[in-house]
């Protein structure tokens, strides 16, 4: 099965952790080719990264590429600024995605 691995890029730590163990069960797992920018950052860092992959490196649709051929995403929504379950507006669009595409 092919998954998308999605959710606040302040969770990436989390979000390679479920990578690597939905990919130790045999599945093929895509998250943003971007994740990799964000290991090791501060929250302060997370966020400068997060708006220039978004305003000038596109994000949201270096993600749909790989979706389209996806047959689930998963979305890790933790709590984030003291809202339960957090979902951004990327993660949002990225759940729209998929349900377009059932």
């Amino acid at each position: 099965m092919k998954i998308g691995v999605a959710g606040s890029m302040q969770f990436t730590e989390k979000m390679f952790e479920v990578y690597k163990e939905l990919e130790k069960n045999g599945h093929e797992v895509f998250m943003s080719s971007f994740g990799s920018r964000y290991r090791g950052k501060s929250a302060e860092d997370i966020e400068i990264l997060k708006l220039e992959d978004k305003f000038q490196h596109d994000a949201i649709r270096e993600f749909w590429k790989p979706m389209r051929d996806a047959d689930a995403l998963l979305v890790l929504n933790y709590d984030k600024h003291g809202i339960k379950n957090y979902i951004g507006g990327n993660t949002f669009l990225e759940m729209g995605f998929a349900h377009v595409l059932n």
